[in-house]
């Protein structure tokens, strides 16, 4: 999926609802950086936790915010105009463009299911972190995704068709062995996983069905129906009926 900047609007109000608020705290609790550290945060988006990164490094530290996207960098360099010790890369995961070692953590939040070569970004990852680095990481367990309420073949055809948004549908089960044939250790999974029954301006449900909505229309799914899908929804949440659900995992681990 690319993150055009419609896409990458509604990803940056799902990041600042009360899912993407825990999930950040989640990561910034298990990073553990201090004053004078290195690190990157690979797919970085709108920058919404590189400001939290920057303070806890320090004006000796640096933290190195990565994303492919011009559009998203362009809003994360607005919203962390404050801080000098803070570096943009207009780079892909796998080309970092950093010295080996370089880094004393480094962390990613839904964005390495999207990467095709996911191998290659991980290599990276490693390459550029110092031994003993710590790597944290949020994405989900699409197989577990989805919203309740609609009828359920319609629903199905909905959720079927956004499958084809991420390259990794289940990424948090291949991680650990991945990070451990790259030499990581203590490798630990938690779930952070939600339910969620309204749609209201904090809810990471009403972005995740614009962005559904939009999706399957692009993957030839008739605009009618998809339109019926979401007043169905909003059906459902008046009646009582609605429920919103996601399985993030956060992995945690360090080199060597």
């Amino acid at each position: 999926m690319e993150f055009d900047s419609e896409v990458g609007r509604l990803q940056r109000l799902m990041a600042a609802s009360v899912a993407g608020i825990s999930r950040r705290q989640s990561i910034l609790e298990n990073l553990r950086v201090g004053a004078g550290d290195r690190v990157i945060d690979v797919g970085c988006g709108g920058g919404q936790l590189l400001g939290h990164l920057a303070k806890a490094v320090g004006d000796d530290g640096m933290v190195y915010g990565l994303d492919p996207s011009a559009d998203q960098l362009r809003q994360a360099k607005t919203a962390c105009g404050e801080f000098t010790n803070i570096s943009f890369l207009e780079r892909l995961a796998d080309d970092t463009g950093l010295e080996d070692a370089s880094c004393d953590a480094a962390t990613s939040t839904q964005a390495l299911e999207y990467i095709p070569d996911v191998d290659a970004a991980l290599t990276e990852i490693g390459r550029i972190l110092k031994p003993g680095g710590a790597f944290v990481n949020i994405s989900i367990l699409w197989d577990h995704f989805g919203f309740h309420g609609a009828d359920e073949a319609l629903n199905r055809k909905i959720i079927e068709a956004f499958k084809a948004h991420c390259s990794h549908q289940m990424l948090p089960m291949e991680l650990p062995g991945k990070l451990r044939r790259l030499g990581f250790s203590h490798i630990k999974d938690r779930s952070l996983a939600f339910v969620i029954t309204h749609r209201d301006q904090n809810s990471p449900a009403r972005y995740t069905e614009q962005v559904m909505a939009g999706f399957a229309i692009k993957q030839g799914v008739p605009k009618a129906e998809v339109d019926t899908w979401r007043t169905q929804l909003a059906k459902a949440e008046t009646e009582g009926r609605f429920g919103f659900t996601s399985f993030p995992v956060l992995t945690t681990a360090h080199l060597g």
